[in-house]
């Protein structure tokens, strides 16, 4: 067994003998996204596992040991972690738990300190954390960021956009139930595998695979039939996580709705941008400024080039690029409007609306008050602008009911499929006066 190894102010390091002998719990949020990712990390010499679990028990066990004011992603990330060591499934003392740090002010910076304190009071302060920033937050002599695994890293977010974006468009329609979701996991498997070849971990590579990628999508047979689209917007781990909305996105399915969600590499644009903003702000080294620009415009150029690739295929939407998104916030938020999801959930709604999707569930988890403030907050604002946005604001935290939850959602998708009845109408009725013509 590893010997356990703490720095000078008494934190549990993950060692390089560590490394060979743990695996590395990693939470579930984004399904594709975060199994490329764990995919990339296995590539470094990483033993690691994604924790699918998804049930209430993982609710209480938060409860257990996170006090109930705490925000609820962290709640539902420590009581995921915590069930796990106790499953029976993994030995504790050959286990470490990987956990990502923003370096900014909200949750995702300080879920660690909360993690490290529910250890210590479920009597398991000997398993190791592992911070994974780019902030220089902590380090581990057993986890290193490279470059090339940063770059992969990045890559796995771009692909995993893109087959998020065209799976939600196939899904609801397809002939073939499941030829989407087989065809996701052939593309997962077959990209990660690529990492490992030479020179192939390339922008030039990366656009062809993108045209690939829309070209094997568009042959999936699809029904021809219109249904409500719904847009899905609001914390970052609540609006992606099933754990964290109650399974949203197979509920709206079942409701006969398509589903859009923004993709990952607007809020990472996003929180690289905050980085320029600082400096302008709140001065600081130029030198900062610049290389958080330079890092920016590479991510916007992959971005943009995925958005091409989809603009291809007529029969597909495409999403709009982070600069877009940036100009339509500005009417509404400033940009130093940052914590948590700042400007970029109501620039997220905007984008929607704007793109003809003016259905939206904005997901609002107990204790994140910046996202009530650009989530919640704005909502009335966007309905006197746009008075065919229907919105509604769902809570989740561990005492609100999925019915009650289910409940709002179905009474904004029946006044969403009356609109678009009504839509069809008029235009049934206009094509009837000018045949008559």
């Amino acid at each position: 067994m590893a010997k356990l190894v703490y720095d000078k102010d008494g934190r549990l390091l993950f060692t390089k003998e560590m490394k060979r002998e743990y695996t590395l719990l990693i939470p579930q949020m984004l399904p594709i996204h975060f199994e490329m990712l764990k995919n990339c990390l296995q590539l470094h010499g990483y033993k690691c596992e994604t924790l699918m679990s998804n049930h209430r028990g993982i609710v209480d066990t938060g409860l257990k040991y996170v006090h109930n004011d705490t925000c609820y992603p962290a709640l539902l990330v420590i009581g995921q972690f915590i069930e796990a060591l106790n499953s029976g499934k993994f030995d504790k003392n050959k286990v470490a738990l990987l956990i990502t740090q923003t370096g900014g002010g909200c949750r995702a910076s300080n879920y660690i300190h909360l993690l490290r304190k529910a250890l210590k009071k479920a009597d398991l302060d000997y398993v190791p954390v592992v911070s994974l920033n780019l902030s220089g937050l902590e380090r581990n002599p057993g986890f290193r960021l490279t470059i090339k695994l940063i770059r992969q890293f990045i890559y796995s977010v771009m692909y995993g956009d893109i087959l998020m974006l065209l799976a939600n468009q196939c899904r609801p329609y397809e002939v073939k139930r499941g030829q989407t979701d087989a065809l996701v996991e052939k593309w997962e498997k077959r990209l990660v595998s690529e990492f490992k070849l030479p020179g192939r971990l390339s922008y030039k590579e990366m656009v062809k695979n993108f045209d690939l990628i829309v070209s094997d999508f568009a042959r999936i047979e699809r029904r021809n039939e219109q249904k409500v689209r719904v847009g899905i917007v609001g914390e970052i781990y609540v609006k992606y996580s099933p754990l964290g909305n109650n399974n949203l996105e197979d509920f709206l399915l079942s409701e006969g709705a398509e589903v859009v969600v923004p993709g990952l590499i607007d809020f990472l644009i996003f929180k690289i941008n905050n980085r320029v903003v600082d400096v302008d702000l709140y001065g600081g080294p130029k030198i900062k400024k610049e290389l958080a620009r330079m890092f920016q415009r590479y991510a916007e150029k992959c971005q943009i080039a995925m958005i091409d690739a989809v603009k291809k295929c007529p029969q597909f939407r495409a999403p709009s690029p982070f600069a877009t998104i940036q100009n339509l916030a500005k009417e509404y938020l400033g940009p130093g409007n940052k914590m948590g999801e700042g400007w970029l959930l109501t620039g997220e709604m905007l984008e929607l609306i704007h793109e003809g999707t003016s259905n939206i569930v904005c997901t609002q988890p107990f204790g994140c008050l910046p996202n009530h403030i650009v989530g919640k907050g704005m909502i009335r604002r966007l309905k006197d602008d746009y008075p065919e946005s229907n919105i509604v604001a769902i809570d989740y935290d561990p005492g609100a009911t999925k019915i009650n939850q289910e409940n709002r959602i179905k009474l904004m998708l029946a006044n969403a499929k009356d609109r678009m009845r009504k839509k069809q109408d008029e235009r049934k009725s206009a094509r009837q006066v000018e045949l008559a013509h």
